[in-house]
């Protein structure tokens, strides 16, 4: 499975792109894959060329009204591991017995 975290956003649109992370962000939930907003990107998990479809289809959508965008993938793939949004998480709180803020 893969694990990727992707931040993508115009930088022709303003100092706020909301508006157009919410449009990834509805492409991505459509999609039924599993994923976690974040402040300063998205983790999406599942199959690597589901993944990787749902990044370009939330590329092409900004593309269509943006002259420039700017984007980060951070990936890590693990054979036959899955669940690993809350895994990984958990696993670290269990070191410190403790909850986090996630």
């Amino acid at each position: 499975m893969l694990l990727i975290e992707l931040s993508m956003s115009p930088m022709d649109k303003g100092p706020s792109v909301s508006k157009w992370v919410a449009r990834s962000l509805e492409i991505i939930d459509r999609s039924g894959l599993d994923y976690r907003l974040g402040p300063m990107g998205t983790c999406i998990e599942g199959d690597w060329d589901e993944v990787l479809a749902v990044v370009k289809k939330c590329w092409n959508r900004m593309a269509r009204d943006s002259v420039r965008i700017t984007f980060s993938i951070k990936g890590d793939w693990r054979r036959g591991a899955g669940g690993r949004l809350a895994s990984k998480v958990a696993t670290v709180e269990k070191q410190l017995k403790r909850t986090l803020r996630t």
